[in-house]
């Protein structure tokens, strides 16, 4: 059985009608953060976006670099100069 102690902690532990919150206010808070994170989402999206891009920029350059680097070589050997490494 409770008594009067067990009745007192309970009434400490417990939000008061005060400190609770009503479904109006957590509805608002619940758009709020659907809001923020929708924000969130779209900013992740377009930075993935552009690091996507980034990253097929930079594997282009890269075979060009390859390319060109296989010319000079080419070129060097059919002028008889050696390339070092």
């Amino acid at each position: 059985m409770l008594d009067d102690k067990d009745i007192q902690k309970l009434i400490e532990v417990f939000p008061t009608k005060e400190e609770s919150v009503s479904k109006k206010q957590f509805e608002s808070f619940q758009e709020e953060v659907r809001k923020n994170f929708s924000d969130l989402y779209s900013a992740v999206d377009a930075y993935a976006k552009k690091a996507d891009t980034y990253f097929q920029e930079m594997v282009m350059l890269a075979h060009k670099v390859d390319k060109l680097e296989k010319w000079i070589h080419q070129i060097a050997n059919k002028v008889g100069i050696k390339l070092e490494e």
